[in-house]
């Protein structure tokens, strides 16, 4: 197998039949640090984010991270040193980025359901944006920006009915999804934003899902929008920002997901022929940054063969990895050292007492009990979605920067769950 061939690649290679990260071997690190294990390429981030970067040369423009698709510190630290912006989706998120160097006048507060708390949170860190989801919470984020003596700048969240041809839990443009303001009531809502004493409209957002393929939604979204700033600033109310949200999809299994760089050069000519060329812009992309910066590693426990199934149980499972139990999701599951003997085909499953608790469906691996495996493209919603399901402890993050390797996370113990518990 050629490191051409893996998610990742060149990050991600074999040499000699050994899986690396950068230059460093992940059976090593497997065997140092245990498993599971989750491996971040800082090369990987940067790599994916310099795309971007280049689209952007000369416009006036801000990539924000959109951190719920991987929230861990360390990950953090790489985008705000890059100087990327952050897009949050809780209080808890802000208080991560401040905690790993980010700036709350780069972040925006995206999210159907900020609670008063959360809103008088961000309005005193002085954050960038609040991107709003419903005409109810104009109304109450005036409320609190007033009762703390501020005004909170706002953007207005469009739903414009664009299928992103995606999964429909991670599809979020469509009327039928709860995100957003329908295309129909944005002008209405936009003339009520501008008359609320507490609020200053300052953009206007789309994000219609994630994982997506193809240029076509994002170009049908973009028009929609750009006929609704134009019918918005007739109507009185300046639009200074447009933001564009994220979604763009990486390679899980033959995935072809344009390259940032050649997707925004449509978008960015579109743009310009209709007339907003130089306007300021903000993308909020996340898995597409460090979805194949990540993989986890894993011990096969035991190899247990049946009837109508050979099961490998690794000791990962469905609270490390629940993509593939809630999306039914696929990962690339690769050996960290290549066996010479003939594959078997096996379910590759956890120790999770869950018949959901699966990794891979009907995967060809020549391993044996002992060998450690790696789950590719595990960079995003991940760590992030972790469960402590069975009390088992969140696994230990490292993030590898060339031939160095640094602990981003420890092994979460049992005294560490219960830590916030209390007998009666």
């Amino acid at each position: 197998m050629t490191s051409l061939t893996l998610p990742g690649a060149p990050y991600f290679s074999r040499r000699e039949g050994v899986l690396f990260c950068e230059e460093l071997s992940l059976q090593a690190l497997a065997r140092q640090h245990g498993t599971p294990l989750f491996v971040y390429s800082k090369a990987a981030m940067l790599g994916a984010l310099a795309p971007y970067q280049k689209a952007f040369a000369g416009q006036d423009a801000q990539v924000h991270y959109a951190m719920k698709a991987n929230s861990s510190l360390g990950v953090l630290q790489v985008f705000a040193q890059a100087g990327c912006g952050f897009d949050i989706v809780s209080g808890g998120e802000l208080a991560r980025v401040l905690a790993a160097g980010g700036q709350a006048s780069q972040v925006i507060f995206s999210g159907v359901g900020k609670t008063r708390a959360e809103m008088r949170q961000a309005l005193d860190a002085g954050i960038a944006c609040f991107n709003v989801e419903s005409e109810a919470e104009l109304d109450v984020l005036s409320e609190v920006a007033i009762s703390c003596g501020k005004v909170a700048p706002v953007s207005i969240r469009v739903n414009p009915n664009v299928d992103p041809q995606t999964h429909p839990y991670i599809s979020t443009g469509l009327k039928g999804n709860k995100f957003g303001i329908a295309h129909e009531d944005t002008l209405r809502c936009y003339l009520h934003a501008a008359s609320l004493k507490g609020l200053k409209v300052v953009g206007i957002d789309c994000h219609i899902g994630s994982q997506i393929t193809s240029a076509g939604p994002y170009l049908d979204a973009l028009d929609k929008v750009l006929d609704l700033v134009e019918a918005i600033e007739a109507a009185g109310v300046p639009i200074h920002h447009l933001d564009f949200g994220g979604g763009l999809g990486i390679d899980y299994n033959g995935d072809t997901p344009p390259a940032a760089d050649a997707l925004w050069a449509q978008l960015l000519a579109r743009l310009d022929a209709r007339g907003f060329g130089g306007r300021r812009l903000m993308i909020e992309p996340g898995r597409s940054l460090v979805g194949n910066a990540g993989v986890c590693l894993s011990e096969v426990l035991f190899l247990k063969p049946g009837e109508q199934k050979n099961f490998c149980i690794i000791d990962a499972a469905m609270n490390d990895l629940p993509r593939p139990a809630m999306y039914q999701a696929f990962h690339r599951i690769e050996p960290l050292a290549a066996r010479a003997t003939a594959a078997t085909v096996y379910d590759v499953v956890g120790p999770v007492c869950e018949s959901g608790d699966w990794i891979g469906r009907d995967r060809s691996l020549a391993v044996q009990a002992g060998d450690h495996v790696a789950v590719m493209s595990a960079g995003a919603y991940c760590m992030s979605m972790a469960s402590n399901y069975n009390t088992r402890g969140r696994a230990a993050e490292v993030l590898v920067d060339g031939d160095k390797v640094h602990i981003i996370r420890v092994r979460e113990t049992a005294q560490d769950q219960m830590r916030a518990e209390r007998l009666v």
